[in-house]
Parts: C-alpha cells; sequence; structure tokens
C-alpha cells in the first residue's frame, strides 16, 4: 500500500549522527600522529592493506551518488536505470583487472611517483612540464565539480533530518569533510572510507530489505511500479513510454568508460601495500560494488509503488531517505542515514586530497619551488584543501543543483582526460609524450565542448565522444619509436 514520505527528526537520529561524525574525527587526529611528510599525505605512505584498498577505492568511487543519485534515478526511470547499473559493474570489475596492479607497479618504478601528473611526467620523461601542468588543471577543474556534488549531496541530507536552511546544510557538511581531511590526509581519508564502506554496504541493505518486504515482495516491487506506469518495467522504453534510442543506451553503458581515468579511485590502486594484494582486493571489491549498485536500484524502484506523492524532479534523489525513515526505527533510521554522509564524506575527503596533490606535487613543486621541503609540502596540501572546498561551495550554494547532473559531468571529464592514456600508458610501450599530451588535451576539451550542445548526436554522454577522441589523437600525434 503506498504510504506518505515523511521525514523523521529525532534525537536518536541526531545522536547517531553525532557519534558517527565524532568517530572519524577522532580517526583523522590518529591519523595526523602518523602523517610526517608529502607521501604519508598524499599516499598514506603506500601502506594500505587488501581490505583497505579494495572498500576505500569503492567507498571513494560510489559517493552520495550511491545513496541519492542512483535511487533516484531508478525512481524517476525505474527499469532504464539497469543500462546504467550493467556499465558502472563492467567499468568496475575492468579496472581493477587491467589497471589496478599494473597502475601500482608502474608508479612505484617510475620514481616512487606520488600523483598521476607526476607518473605521466616521468613515464614519458616529459621534461618541459607541459604534461604535468595540463594534468593538474584539468584535476582542479573537474575536482571542483565532483566535490561540489558532494556537499549538495550533504546539503539534502541535513536539509531534510535537522530541517536546516540549505546554506547552513552544505557548510556544516563540507565543514566536517574538510576537517578530518586536513588533519589526517590520506590515512585518515582511507580508513574512514574502511568504515564509511561498510556503513554504507550496511544501509544499502537494510533498507532495500525492508523496503521490499513492505512491498510484499519482488513481485509485489513490479506490481508497484506496474500500477503507476508499465513503461517503468521495460528496460527498453523510457519513463514516459517511448523507445530508448542507441544513443541513451550507449550513454548509461558509457558510465563505465569512466573507471580508468578517475584520480581519487587509482590512487587507492598506487597507495596498496604491494601489488600481489590487488587481485584480493579485487574480489572483495566486486562483492561490495555488486551488492551496493543492486540494492541501490532496487531502492528507488520500490519507491515508485510505495510512496503515495511522487517526489519530483531534484526531490527524487530523496528517495532513499524518504524510505529508511518510513520503515525503520529511528535508531535504525539514523544509522542509515549516516550511511548518506559516509557515501558523501568518503568521496569528497578523496577528491579534495587528489586535488591538493595536484596544487602542492604538481604545481607547487613541479612548476614553481622544486626545492620545496617536505613539511612546506605537506601545509601547502592543507591549505590547498580548504582553498578547493571554497571554491565548491559556492557552486553548491545552487538548491536545485542534482547531484547525479554534476557527478556526470566530472566523471566524464576524468574518463575522457586521462583513461586512454593511464591504459595505453601501462600497455604500449611506444606511446610517446606528444601522444599523452594530445590525449588528455583532447579528451578533455571535447568534454567540456561536447557538454555545452545539445540535439541528435550531441545528446550522446560526452564521455563516450571524449574517449574516442582521446584515443584517436593518442594514435595520431603519437611519434615516439617503439622502445
Amino acid at each position: 500500500m503506498p504510504r506518505e514520505p515523511v521525514i523523521q527528526s529525532s534525537y536518536a537520529i541526531a545522536l547517531t549522527f553525532v557519534v558517527y561524525v565524532l568517530v572519524v574525527i577522532v580517526i583523522g587526529v590518529v591519523a595526523w600522529r602518523r602523517t610526517q611528510d608529502l607521501k604519508d599525505y598524499i599516499l598514506g605512505g603506500r601502506r594500505l592493506g587488501r581490505w583497505v584498498t579494495a572498500l576505500s577505492a569503492q567507498a571513494s568511487d560510489m559517493s552520495g551518488w550511491l545513496l541519492l543519485g542512483l535511487p533516484g534515478y531508478a525512481y524517476a526511470a525505474g527499469m532504464e536505470a539497469g543500462w546504467l547499473l550493467l556499465g558502472l559493474f563492467l567499468g568496475t570489475y575492468a579496472n581493477w583487472k587491467f589497471t589496478a596492479q599494473r597502475l601500482r607497479e608502474a608508479t612505484e618504478a617510475y620514481g616512487d611517483s606520488l600523483t598521476l601528473p607526476d607518473y605521466l611526467e616521468r613515464r614519458f620523461d616529459d621534461r618541459s612540464g607541459a604534461l604535468r601542468l595540463l594534468s593538474a588543471l584539468f584535476i582542479l577543474v573537474f575536482f571542483t565539480f565532483y566535490t561540489s556534488s558532494g556537499l549538495v549531496a550533504g546539503g539534502r541530507l541535513f536539509e531534510e533530518v535537522f530541517g536546516l536552511d540549505y546554506a547552513w546544510a552544505v557548510t556544516a557538511g563540507g565543514l566536517i569533510v574538510v576537517l578530518y581531511t586536513f588533519v589526517g590526509g590520506f590515512l585518515a581519508v582511507s580508513w574512514t572510507d574502511l568504515v564509511q564502506g561498510v556503513l554504507m554496504f550496511v544501509a544499502l541493505i537494510i533498507v532495500c530489505v525492508m523496503g521490499v518486504s513492505a512491498a510484499g515482495g519482488l513481485d509485489g516491487v513490479a506490481a508497484g511500479m506496474t500500477d503507476v506506469d508499465p513503461a517503468f518495467l521495460d528496460p527498453f522504453t523510457d519513463a514516459g513510454g517511448d523507445p530508448l534510442s542507441v544513443i541513451a543506451i550507449a550513454s548509461l553503458l558509457g558510465w563505465g568508460l569512466g573507471y580508468f581515468g578517475q584520480p581519487h579511485i587509482l590512487a587507492r590502486f598506487m597507495a596498496a601495500s604491494s601489488a600481489e594484494r590487488i587481485p584480493q582486493a579485487r574480489r572483495i571489491a566486486m562483492v561490495w560494488v555488486s551488492v551496493a549498485l543492486l540494492t541501490g536500484t532496487l531502492i528507488g524502484m520500490t519507491g515508485i509503488g510505495l510512496l503515495s506523492s511522487p517526489l519530483e524532479g531534484p526531490d527524487a534523489e530523496k528517495v532513499f531517505m524518504v524510505m529508511a525513515t518510513l520503515l525503520l526505527h529511528p535508531v535504525v533510521a539514523g544509522i542509515c542515514l549516516s550511511g548518506i554522509l559516509a557515501a558523501v564524506m568518503s568521496t569528497a575527503d578523496s577528491q579534495l586530497l587528489v586535488a591538493s596533490s595536484a596544487v602542492s606535487e604538481d604545481l607547487y613543486k613541479g612548476m614553481f619551488r622544486r626545492d620545496a621541503g617536505p613539511g612546506e609540502l605537506l601545509w601547502v596540501g592543507r591549505l590547498a584543501v580548504v582553498g578547493i572546498a571554497l571554491l565548491a561551495f559556492v557552486m553548491a550554494m545552487d538548491p536545485d543543483s542534482k547531484v547525479l547532473d554534476l557527478v556526470a559531468y566530472a566523471w566524464a571529464g576524468f574518463g575522457a582526460a586521462f583513461g586512454p592514456v593511464i591504459l595505453l600508458s601501462l600497455y604500449w610501450h611506444g606511446m610517446s609524450r606528444s601522444g599523452a599530451i594530445a590525449g588528455v588535451l583532447t579528451g578533455g576539451l571535447t568534454v567540456i565542448l561536447w557538454k555545452q550542445l545539445s540535439g541528435g548526436l550531441f545528446d550522446l554522454y560526452e564521455i563516450v565522444p571524449g574517449v574516442i577522441a582521446s584515443i584517436a589523437a593518442i594514435v595520431i600525434f603519437n611519434r615516439a619509436p617503439r622502445r
């Protein structure tokens, strides 16, 4: 039976949030004591075990969109979301299988590189600094959008649960993330990601199981979708009943192409204690992501028939929150809603950290002060966290922003600018500096320009033409003899 969407605010939920925030701050303080230099701050001294590597990579990957954007999309589109699910699953597996171990080995072999721009500069012996500078600039641009999506997600959570004004809600979530990222760096981010990954996993399962049970099982979920609109059950039509075009399906599957170029995910591969740990971490990660994607999608689909008052526009992304507070005891609901905060924090902190490394290691040291000491670089990195967070905060002030839209743009930018270059650099020994520069520049600019166009072919998700253009540029402009 359809139910009214009501957000409960109670002392139990508030207390759960307070306890959770205190835990991550304590982790940040402990990590502070173990952070001695920039290598510790950026990669945690390359000492992550298989569990931390796996769950930190997946938690930082999925972000607030896993509990907000994905259920919201499934709620608004029904079975159409299955194409997105398939693309993400295949992309996750391919990234762990073909990138993780080789990148861990390559970044250590090429001068113990701490960042992707640092690795690319050493891999292609780019003494001009052009490749490092170009890569760092794209990282700063797209991570500002990505971090903004996390602040929007946090704002949605605090706004609805505690009744805060949207601006104050965004401010509260942002301050928490900046505090422990500033203090503890990569170790704090990775350790909290382990906790957050477990919390997200549990929250998704609880809300999904309770939702499916309230709907009367999977048959009840399907019946509820049919009662609202039979088109929700057809993966080859959109929510309005119109056939999905090839462009629409390719756009949804194309999300999987983005994994090879996401700096905050690749950093986890680089920080693993050894390349031999990667296959074990991959198995853990694939179990986590399979369950997370499936339950997140089911939550959205269950809400179609279960909620009597439709959630429209940006409010569709609140379906997880509504389902949790509607079906669960306030204490359990508080734990599940903390999962949203965990999802937001686990990605926003990783993005801030990678962006700060682009400032400290790639711009400040790489371009201006090559003789900068470890302590100086550490504080430049910490100050960069604050600066980038402020830019993202300004962008997040628009209450009509949609988490999935912001994530989609940044995801495409990274996937096209870095994915082909990173992947080919690991497998093509004859790839040259000119090819790498052309690939990064062409992929990133194609995404930026394609995003401004619409209609016909330009409705294709910008990551697809971006990746194709990047690969073509690498091949065309490659001039180095095979080594």
